[in-house]
């Protein structure tokens, strides 16, 4: 049960509103109540439906309604789902001889709506900033006071271009629509407010009017609609690009808060301050770790100490040259000496000498003829001769004789 009773509360509260007509069968004023319960019934049937509406509403109708009194309401059903009942929701009421007046607004507003004049896409952002604000309103009256009061109280610089038309009666929509055109045309003008205070349906017929919500749709100029109170909703509300509720409403909504602002933008600077100091100081504590580093604190005496390593390493090789070099050389001096021991002309400089025949040195006496060319080389240089052939050996003599020669 809990569940279906959930069900049908969501289900009829996406229900639209609508307009109801019938006869009043019952009114319960209840003291001190702000709330009237009334029932409307059918009168062409036995259909009747419960109507919670302020009381405020039927006492301001002149005169008050009664049982039997017919009437036009406008609201949306919901259900109480603890009594299982369902209740209609009043928010306008007005005598049943403006049904068909109401018919044909609404008839207007599907209208415009098929012709996209409504669409969500077409509505244009009111400028953050507005150099000078254009506004349409009753000469003298209370929306004035209240759009110029509450954006001088939030914005005390800005400026207002106004427009004092008739806003009701049947020279409203004429002039009301020769102000919008002249502030549309202004090129100072960045934005139109369409204000008026509360007052009878009656007296906001002309904010319905097609010629001038047609007008609204064509402004190049974003317009602002601030039309009588909450219940109420002309069809410029749908046209205009932004609906403010209330007169009030729209001062606050046309230009931005100084004093909000201005704690936004000490709230960025504050951040933006932070965010500063927090890198400064990171930064800091990064270069105190670089800068603490032993190579930076002292950075020569790395440098000295290579350079003392360097020239260490130059004085070891030059000594491993010298040493080498030295080596070098006395190996080959003791070669060169054992050359000149070993070698031809050493053995020349003791007494020998080289004799050649025919470019041969001579190895046997064979080798050298009589008469055969010889070349002796000794050790300042070189003769020439002629071989007498080989040398005849004497007999060796015997001892007496040897004794007579000494």
């Amino acid at each position: 049960m809990r569940t279906l009773a959930q069900r049908m509360t969501e289900y009829i509260a996406r229900s639209p509103a609508a307009w109801i007509e019938g006869q009043i069968a019952q009114v319960n004023l209840r003291a001190g109540s702000p709330t009237s319960f009334v029932t409307l019934r059918d009168p062409s049937v036995p259909m009747s439906v419960q109507m919670a509406c302020p009381r405020s509403l039927l006492t301001a109708m002149e005169p008050p309604p009664g049982e039997g009194s017919r009437i036009v309401v406008h609201g949306r059903f919901e259900f109480y789902p603890a009594r299982g009942s369902l209740t209609f929701r009043v928010d306008q009421v007005h005598p049943v001889g403006i049904g068909e007046l109401l018919a044909r607004l609404e008839r207007l507003r599907r209208l415009l709506a098929a012709e996209g004049l409504t669409a969500a896409e077409r509505k244009r952002p009111v400028p953050f900033l507005p150099h000078v604000v254009g506004l349409i309103t009753g000469r003298a009256s209370a929306a004035e006071s209240d759009v110029l009061a509450n954006a001088r109280a939030r914005w005390p610089a800005v400026r207002f271009r106004v427009e004092n038309p008739a806003v009701q009666g049947v020279s409203a929509v004429p002039q009301i629509m020769e102000a919008l055109a002249r502030l549309d045309a202004d090129p100072e003008v960045d934005v139109i407010v369409l204000a008026r205070g509360g007052g009878s349906m009656e007296d906001l017929l002309p904010f319905s009017d097609e010629a001038l919500c047609r007008a609204v749709s064509r402004c190049r100029t974003p317009v602002i609609s601030a039309i009588g109170h909450e219940p109420d909703h002309p069809i410029v509300d749908d046209v205009a690009d932004v609906r403010c509720s209330t007169p009030t409403d729209a001062g606050k909504r046309v230009v931005p808060d100084a004093a909000a602002e201005r704690r936004q933008v000490e709230q960025l600077q504050a951040r933006a301050r932070r965010a500063l100091t927090g890198w400064v100081t990171t930064e800091e504590a990064r270069l105190r770790r670089l800068t603490s580093a032993a190579v930076l604190v002292d950075p020569l005496t790395p440098l000295d100490r290579r350079a003392a390593e360097v020239a260490a390493l130059r004085e070891r090789a030059r000594v491993t040259i010298t040493m080498t070099l030295e080596r070098i050389e006395r190996d080959v001096a003791h070669r060169t000496a054992q050359l000149r021991v070993l070698g031809p002309a050493a053995t020349l400089a003791r007494g020998y000498a080289v004799v050649q025949s025919g470019g041969h040195v001579l190895r046997t006496v064979a080798d050298a003829p009589a008469g055969a060319p010889l070349r002796i080389r000794v050790a300042d240089g070189a003769v020439l001769g002629v071989s007498s052939g080989p040398e005849r050996t004497a007999p060796e003599r015997t001892g007496p004789e040897r004794k007579d020669e000494r």
